[in-house]
């Protein structure tokens, strides 16, 4: 039986303790829910599949409001079958549905039939107040789309590279939402989140038109960022 990656079970056992305080006025011990993770998924036969869900990148403590109800509810509930998912990783419109489609799952009703019933047994869904205040922080805290029209050169190379890049995961961010200090480091964090993911990272290997250059994104975001 196979286990799960030892980065996956203590991620998700990390992002459990950081909200034990919060959970344990509102739910079940921490302890037990941490204990029950342990139990689930380092002896599971689908820990490796579900490890590849999301990229490891986000800490419980980096969250938006990591002290609040949505994000509590955030962490308890989405650890229990992949990595912590950033609000920023979707605009606004498309998380609704997708909170849908993950309580379908975790009530046994996915498309795998059995294997997802079998796979969800011990897994908790949100109640349906608990739903609506979920999709509301992810959706206050979503990434918010590029309005094209105030960024004509997105035309040019540079402005292409980004272009291709960011939309390959998210709609397209807005430049100013980050300062140019903070840039740099955003990048980077998205280029380890695109190289575990396979996707195009300006690799020589792995042409587009025109290549992508991440010293160019970054000096174009740059270019385009908020003063402060």
């Amino acid at each position: 039986m196979k286990r799960l990656a030892p980065g996956c079970f203590f991620f998700a056992v990390l992002a459990l303790a950081d909200v034990a305080g919060a959970a344990a006025a509102q739910g079940p011990p921490p302890t037990d829910q941490i204990a029950r993770a342990a139990h689930r998924w380092e002896r599971s036969p689908h820990g490796s599949m579900l490890e590849r869900i999301l990229p490891p990148t986000v800490d419980p403590r980096r969250l938006p409001e990591p002290d609040s109800t949505g994000a509590r509810l955030t962490v308890t509930y989405c650890v229990q079958c992949h990595y912590l998912p950033n609000p920023s990783m979707h605009d606004a419109a498309k998380w609704q549905p997708i909170v849908e489609r993950m309580v379908w799952r975790m009530e046994g009703k996915g498309n795998l039939g059995a294997l997802m019933q079998e796979m969800m047994a011990d897994v908790r869904a949100p109640s349906a107040d608990e739903q609506r205040i979920l999709v509301a922080y992810l959706q206050k805290h979503a990434q918010k789309a590029i309005d094209a029209v105030k960024y004509p050169d997105l035309g040019t190379p540079p402005g292409q590279m980004f272009s291709i890049a960011c939309s390959q995961c998210h709609v397209l961010p807005d430049p100013k939402r980050h300062t140019a200090r903070e840039w740099p480091q955003v990048v980077e964090r998205m280029q380890a989140n695109m190289s575990w993911a396979n996707r195009v990272i300006g690799d020589p290997r792995l042409r587009t038109v025109p290549e992508l250059n991440t010293a160019e994104i970054i000096r174009y975001l740059q270019r385009h960022s908020r003063a402060r």
